[in-house]
């Protein structure tokens, strides 16, 4: 069982060395294009931002502190899921408030605010409560109790969920396969260093085969009664505040 884990675990992190290589491969091109295409530079010096603050930042900090979290698993198990979706949730809105810093750093890169962005609004608040994070917290909650019964490990956690927000952007704005590195790397750091939580948790369900798609698309369900409740409230809300680019 040792042996197939350690397997596993070199597989997965060949797996991320590669989404990484692609990423940053992508950015690269995106950052030669800028010089035939302004709005590309542009974007492109933001995913450098989203690059470097968030998928290296927190990727290291997850990796520098998994340990700590995992043997405080132990301690949280009564309140293991709500200590996961507070954990997720914090992550998520540090996430977001690095991507909506690019947004507003656009006139500092070389373009008006709302030419280029990579969030649906420059208003923080706007960002978290009506298109984000909000969304994100049933699904972090259905995540969670998944991993409370199965055993999920951080990285199958990481990779699951970053699928699933692969679907989240796909629903939103359509699918392009080229971000898949892109939105893997993103959402799989938001529950990757708190599933740690749940390493201490013994007797948990192996998860067989056919069980991983249930694992990506059960979160993206969770939150279908939030999307449909804030179409409610707030009918006229825009999906994207600025025009297209």
């Amino acid at each position: 069982m040792g042996e197939n884990y350690k397997h596993h675990g070199r597989v997965g992190l060949t797996v991320v060395v590669g989404l990484l290589v692609w990423q940053f491969g992508v950015t690269a091109l995106l950052t030669l294009a800028g010089g035939e295409n302004a709005k590309l530079g542009v974007l492109a010096k933001m995913l450098w931002g989203l690059n470097l603050l968030w998928i290296l930042g927190a990727g290291f900090l997850s990796i520098r502190f998994r340990d700590r979290v995992t043997a405080w698993g132990a301690a949280a198990r009564p309140l293991v899921v709500a200590w996961f979706v507070a954990g997720a949730v914090g992550l998520a809105l540090v996430e977001e408030a690095v991507t909506t810093a690019m947004t507003n750093c656009a006139p500092l890169f070389g373009a008006k605010l709302g030419e280029v962005y990579i969030t649906a609004s420059a208003d923080y608040l706007d960002v978290v409560l009506y298109h984000s994070v909000v969304v994100f917290v049933p699904q972090f909650v259905m995540l969670g109790l998944l991993m409370k019964r199965y055993a999920i490990t951080p990285l199958a956690a990481f990779f699951c969920y970053g699928a699933a927000g692969f679907v989240n952007e796909a629903l939103f704005s359509g699918p392009n396969p080229l971000q898949y590195a892109q939105w893997t790397l993103v959402y799989g750091l938001l529950v990757y260093l708190p599933a740690h939580l749940f390493v201490p948790i013994e007797h948990r369900r192996p998860v067989r085969w056919w069980f991983w798609p249930v694992v990506v698309l059960a979160p993206v369900a969770a939150s279908v009664p939030v999307v449909a409740l804030l179409l409610v409230i707030a009918p006229g809300h825009p999906r994207i505040h600025f025009p297209p680019m």
